[in-house]
Parts: structure tokens; sequence; C-alpha cells
């Protein structure tokens, strides 16, 4: 049974997601921990209502400094680091296989990705390489494309440029607006996240390179 850590920012859509593809006996998966960055985030709920781990991890938290109160680019990469550090501690101590960014809003530190090379997921709401970020709902809808969609990929260091695991395209109407975009993305979303999981915990999924092959 595959072992995930979920990192969120917000309302968790995603994570409940997972947690029902879960209950219904369609991923063969538990979640270890779910990590957020906000303290007032709803998926953190999600999770205490599901009975799972959650843990609020605050970046503005002077622990992360250490004895330095200074704001130098030094001292910020300290703490960004040592940050890092102790989501891949949460994740280490419940003993995480994979880590899935379901909407989380950070861009995740190598203290995280070296200890889980290619087992950390990302979902994207468009159709990688394009409209990378964090607003590629509205950034689709306002080049004009006529297809978007969503994407699974394996996380590095850079946002959104990892391998890509799988992708969904998703029509873009001619009357939409941001919200109906994006309430046909988020269910694309739901669908497309826990079935590449299941890939996984089926040891099906193979990465070479940039290229990852489903057997």
């Amino acid at each position: 049974m595959l072992k995930l850590g979920i990192l969120i920012s917000g309302s968790g859509s995603n994570l409940q997601a997972i947690i029902d593809a879960i209950a219904a006996g369609t991923l063969d998966a538990e979640i270890v921990t779910v990590i957020s960055n906000k303290a007032d985030a709803y998926g953190l709920e999600r999770a205490c209502h599901a009975g799972i781990r959650a843990v609020h991890l605050d970046p503005a938290d002077p622990a992360y400094r250490g004895a330095s109160d200074s704001s130098t680019p030094a001292d910020k990469a300290a703490a960004t680091t040592a940050y890092n550090a102790a989501i891949r501690d949460e994740l280490t101590v419940v003993g995480a296989d994979y880590v899935v960014m379901a909407g989380y809003m950070k861009l995740l530190g190598l203290e995280v990705l070296d200890a889980y090379p290619n087992r950390v997921l990302n979902l994207h709401p468009a159709l990688l390489p394009s409209f990378p970020g964090a607003h590629g709902i509205d950034d689709a809808l306002a080049y004009g494309v006529k297809i978007t969609g969503v994407t699974v990929h394996f996380a590095d260091a850079e946002f959104d440029r990892g391998p890509i695991i799988a992708q969904i395209p998703v029509e873009v109407r001619e009357d939409d607006t941001a919200d109906t975009l994006a309430t046909r993305i988020h269910a694309a979303e739901h669908t497309i996240l826990p079935k590449a999981l299941q890939w996984i915990a089926e040891g099906r999924v193979t990465v070479e390179g940039r290229r990852v092959y489903i057997s």
C-alpha cells in the first residue's frame, strides 16, 4: 500500500478526491500526513474529519530563523532551508513513500526533493509546458486557447517543469469565465490525480530522463 504525504495551501479539494478514492477502493494508498503552510487551510479540517494527521508548518515561524532576526538574503535562505527540512522530517517520521503537492503554493526545497527523488508529484491546472506558474487557468483563458487541461508531473527544483506523468484536456468554451473554466479544471484534477497515484501504487510508472512510461 502506497503511503502518501500530502502538501496543501488551501481548500484541499484534491486531498478530498484522494480520500474519497481510497474509501471507494479505487486507490490502494494511505494518507499518513497532511501538511499545510497556511493555518486556515480548509484542507487541514478535511484531514481531521477523515482521521488523518494534520500539521501546520508556518514558514514565518521564528524557529526557522534560528537566533537571527535579520532579513538578509543569507538569513532568508537559511530560514527556507530550515523550513523545508522540517517538512522532510515530518514526512520521514510518518513513513511517507510519496509526496503529493495538491494545491501547495510554494516552491518545494531540495531538502524534500533530494529525499524523495521522482517521488514528489505536483498537480498543475494547465497542459504543461503551456501556462506554468500560479495562474494557469487565468493565463490559458486570457491567451484564447481552445483546449487547456490538467497535468500531473514529478516535481523538481523549478516550478512546473518535471517529467509529465499524465495529462487530461479540458475544452475552453466561448462563454467561459475564469470561474466556469476552473470548475471543469478542478473536476478533471479530481479524476486524474487519484488515477496517476494508482498507477504508481501498481508499480506501472517508470521514469527515464524526461520520459515517463506507464506499463
